[in-house]
């Protein structure tokens, strides 16, 4: 056996982001907010993951470079540039009615923050959805568009959506009634033809 010390010294990780014009960002005890034009987004961060403000950009550094530190680290990388790319621009999930046996009818109520989906094939009963907040919804014939500056209540909102309208107890097969999620931000699955 070799003598002397086994560990061996790694460099950190470290990452600048540049913070766009009219945006404002601050960190304070393991929370970064991030706010433009009346828009707001937190997010809580662990403290082996360093992030601190300096001149017009985030810095984000961990001083191993672990399996541990390495996951957290490039998650956060993405997270806050999400968050950055969010306050300039909506993220937009487009979602398709399909209708194959019964013409279903989808609504939102704006007022009520809810989202309605009548006649699925056949039922009775309305299909709710409660939307939760700074999500847009807009119905446009068969088409849905949910758009949020938040990319996690956008997807959220469009996963709920698609599952409000799974078709239970029938073949799968036969019944491909439904509202499908076709497109999601930088990433298109179908192209529906008219």
């Amino acid at each position: 056996m070799k003598k002397g010390n086994s560990k061996t010294i790694q460099e950190g990780l470290y990452q600048e982001i540049d913070i766009p014009n009219g945006i404002e960002a601050n960190v304070s005890e393991n929370i970064i907010t991030i706010e433009s034009n009346g828009k707001k987004m937190k997010r809580n961060f662990v403290p082996i993951i360093n992030i601190r403000i300096k001149e017009n950009k985030i810095i984000i550094s961990a001083n191993m470079k672990r399996k541990k530190e390495r996951k957290l680290f490039f998650s956060y990388i993405a997270h806050i540039k999400n968050m950055l790319h969010g306050l300039e621009e909506n993220f937009e999930y487009k979602l398709k009615i399909s209708n194959v046996h019964f013409p279903m009818n989808a609504s939102f109520n704006k007022e009520k923050r809810e989202f309605v989906i009548k006649n699925f094939l056949g039922e009775k009963k309305d299909r709710t959805i409660k939307i939760i907040e700074n999500v847009e919804i807009n119905i446009k014939g068969d088409e849905i568009i949910v758009s949020s500056y938040d990319i996690e209540k956008a997807g959220r909102t469009a996963a709920d959506i698609e599952k409000c309208s799974k078709v239970r107890n029938f073949d799968r097969r036969v019944y491909q009634d439904g509202i499908f999620i076709i497109e999601k931000p930088r990433r298109s699955y179908m192209q529906w033809q008219n």
